[in-house]
């Protein structure tokens, strides 16, 4: 063999082993690169059938509080002597709330009492000199008259402004006598005291805040927060359910009666949580929303809500529901992946029935039961793959690097819950929270794998989009 042919053929070989190298590392590569085992991960269609979860609605943040709010502000010349009330204290009408300092005014009153006394003194000498004019002018010439005429007219006049200074003394005198009788405040409503602003403080705008608030008793509202990148979401006279933050059973519907836009709320923490928990958008700005309840029932003052839109969740649904993501359209036969009985994934057709747009769910007419196990359509599924329903075991859709979301998620599904903070998750609310804080969260029911294509080389398997709702 030529040293010509012996070099090609060293150079083929290299190559040769380059390659099955490459491929190795591609498949080792190819093989990682989606997350969980290689079964299918199935549930059960009971579990997914029926109430609609609430987790895959928005949700927004509110607080119950009274329907109307009594803020009382000093008067700008006295100043505050004694406070009778403390915060959180349930208070009557009649009840007494703080006293003015009085002492200067006890002064105020005996020194006008004797301006007072010493105008009446004027007045008097007044009448008295034109008595002494009359009588002399009586007895002097025709002359001499007019001149007493003038002097006569002149003390008249004195004394109809004296008379004028007279009566604004005595008013003066009955407005601080008034003010010292009204020192002590009392409250006007039955309710509860919400703040007490003893140092005169502004809020962050630089707006005046009253020194004393009060929350009637009996109606109450809820007062939710939308942060601006959802506030286009909510409108004037939409149903709402209201839901407890420590029982999700517990639920009260309502309707959004007044979204203030011109009056921000604080910015403590307006960012988007994401899954993982990062935060993002901490400039956010959000905005306050009130809720008119349609029942009060066992809500307390300051409780925390969710809110969300009322689009059918609490509603249960006859026969069999699931999301239109199980359904896979092929040449306009729906079927969906369901295990066969025996461990083992098989193509299931099924017949759809009504379509519910706000809750994206078919109603499932023939093909399904409700002990049948079925799965989310995954890149790779085939008839007589493995099925399990442990979920660590199944094939799942590789995420996007970075947690980015936005190419396989809905933001509508993204919950802006204004005052979440970590202890929220143990569901062991206090109804101590922040009310400035305003985050939102995504909902892990929301985050279902969206189905690409069959990768090259994978003709054999059987796929699905899932990226649009299958027709009726």
């Amino acid at each position: 063999m030529s040293k010509k042919k012996k070099i090609i053929l060293a150079v083929v070989i290299v190559a040769a082993v380059a390659a099955v190298a490459v491929g190795f590392f591609l498949k080792d590569r190819l093989g990682n690169s989606k997350s969980g085992g290689d079964a299918a991960y199935v549930e059960s269609v009971q579990s997914m059938t029926g109430a609609v979860n609430a987790g895959s609605q928005n949700r927004y943040m509110g607080v119950v509080e009274s329907q109307d709010t009594w803020n009382i502000t000093l008067s700008s010349d006295q100043t505050v002597k004694q406070i009778f009330v403390a915060v959180g204290d349930e208070v009557q009408e009649g009840t007494p709330l703080f006293e003015y300092k009085t002492d200067d005014l006890s002064l105020q009153i005996a020194q006008a009492k004797l301006e007072l006394e010493s105008i009446g003194n004027q007045i008097t000498d007044y009448n008295n000199q034109i008595k002494t004019l009359t009588a002399e002018k009586n007895a002097a010439s025709k002359d001499e008259q007019f001149n007493y005429t003038v002097q006569i007219q002149s003390l008249q006049t004195s004394i109809k402004q004296s008379e004028y200074e007279q009566q604004s003394k005595k008013l003066e005198i009955q407005k601080m006598e008034d003010t010292m009788s009204q020192s002590t405040v009392t409250s006007k409503i039955n309710g509860v005291v919400k703040s007490i602003n003893e140092n005169g403080d502004s809020d962050q705008y630089g707006n005046t805040q009253p020194f004393m608030s009060i929350l009637t008793t009996g109606d109450y509202r809820v007062k939710g927060t939308v942060n601006e990148t959802n506030v286009y979401k909510l409108s004037e006279g939409q149903a709402v359910i209201l839901r407890s933050r420590v029982d999700d059973t517990k639920t009260w519907s309502g309707t959004i009666e007044k979204i203030d836009t011109e009056n921000k709320e604080s910015d403590n923490n307006n960012g988007v949580m994401s899954s993982t928990g990062s935060n993002s958008d901490n400039q956010s700005t959000k905005y306050p929303f009130y809720v008119k309840l349609d029942s009060a029932d066992g809500l307390m003052l300051g409780q925390h809500l969710y809110v969300e839109l009322d689009e059918g969740q609490t509603e249960t649904k006859d026969g069999i529901w699931i999301y239109s993501g199980y359904i896979v359209q092929d040449e306009d036969t729906p079927y969906v992946w369901a295990d066969n009985g025996k461990g083992k994934l098989e193509k299931r057709t099924v017949e759809l029935g009504e379509y519910d747009e706000g809750m994206d769910m078919y109603e499932i007419k023939s093909g399904l039961a409700l002990d049948d196990m079925i799965a989310w359509p995954v890149s790779g599924f085939r008839e007589g793959l493995k099925t399990t329903t442990n979920v660590d075991e199944g094939m799942v859709e590789e995420y996007p690097d970075d947690g980015d979301l936005s190419s396989d998620t809905d933001e509508g599904y993204q919950q802006d819950l204004s005052d979440e903070t970590p202890e929220d998750s143990s569901m062991t609310d206090s109804y101590n929270m922040d009310e400035n804080i305003d985050t939102g969260m995504v909902d892990e029911n929301d985050m279902k794998p969206v189905v690409d294509g069959p990768e090259d080389g994978d003709s054999g398997a059987d796929t699905g989009s899932t990226d649009t709702p299958a027709a009726e």
